[in-house]
């Protein structure tokens, strides 16, 4: 990863999508306008902070990437395996291009994609044989009901993508130190990535089963084709300092975005 500071706002990239010039960030929680459990640059309007706050965070964080808000996408997330392919006419103005899914692809130019994120894994996926681009939000839920395989089957049918072209990046989320499940939880995600070790079982220092997502989610990436997965491996429970956690702030917290684009 590399990390990028632009005034105070910090964010990171992966190296691979960085070799194709691709603009994109893991926007961390800092060099916002937001105050309160939401400082400070929060993207989530559904969390209790000032919307014109929220607008202004999402303008200047555009603006580090030299990308206006009007032409970037986004969604309320649903928890599921929805895909949306976003098209031009979709967009209609800035933090309102809001649709139901809980990831986006396209392959049109000059457009960019963003989620939110406090817990769950941000997973960016590009095909540079085909222009083509996606985000997903993994979070348990969004891991077993096979989210990420959905987005890259998406890819494919929309763009004519090859999963062996596409390049993927896992940004931070909530990690298995921090992650306690109930068992049924616990089952729901063996089933979903059996042969990966995604899920710990209770021991000594933990009488719960505790949950990998980062390992999960290379496990389904792997499983849909996908060779180049690179991961940025923070808790973002451990570092509330620079990620927003919805658990470890006890549900009241703000949102880091996440942004991919074609130029």
């Amino acid at each position: 990863m590399h990390c990028v500071t632009c005034g105070a706002i910090r964010y990171y990239q992966f190296d691979g999508l960085r070799q194709w010039s691709l603009p994109h960030a893991v926007f961390t929680r800092l060099g916002g306008v937001s105050e309160g459990p939401w400082a400070s640059l929060n993207f989530g309007l559904s969390t209790g902070d000032d919307p014109d706050r929220v607008r202004e965070n999402t303008r200047r964080a555009c603006a580090t990437l030299g990308l206006r808000p009007e032409r970037v996408a986004s969604s309320w997330m649903e928890h599921g395996n929805r895909v949306r392919l976003v098209r031009a006419e979709d967009l209609r103005q800035p933090n309102h291009n809001q649709v139901y899914a809980d990831a986006l692809i396209t392959a049109e130019r000059g457009l960019a994609l963003s989620l939110r994120f406090a817990d769950c894994l941000p997973v960016l996926l590009f095909d540079p044989s085909q222009g083509a681009i996606g985000i997903a939000h993994a979070g348990w839920r969004g891991i077993v009901n096979g989210v990420l395989g959905e987005t890259i089957r998406a890819m494919q049918r929309a763009f004519g993508s090859r999963p062996s072209d596409m390049l993927a990046g896992i940004g931070p989320g909530i990690g298995p130190q921090r992650f306690m499940v109930g068992a049924e939880v616990a089952g729901q995600i063996q089933q979903a990535v059996p042969e990966a070790l995604a899920v710990w079982p209770p021991d000594a220092a933990c009488p719960q089963p505790r949950v990998d997502l980062w390992r999960a989610a290379v496990c389904q990436l792997q499983q849909a084709g996908v060779k180049e997965v690179e991961v940025m491996r923070v808790c973002t429970a451990s570092n509330t300092d620079e990620w927003f956690s919805h658990r470890a702030e006890g549900g009241r917290t703000g949102r880091f975005g996440v942004v991919i684009a074609l130029d």
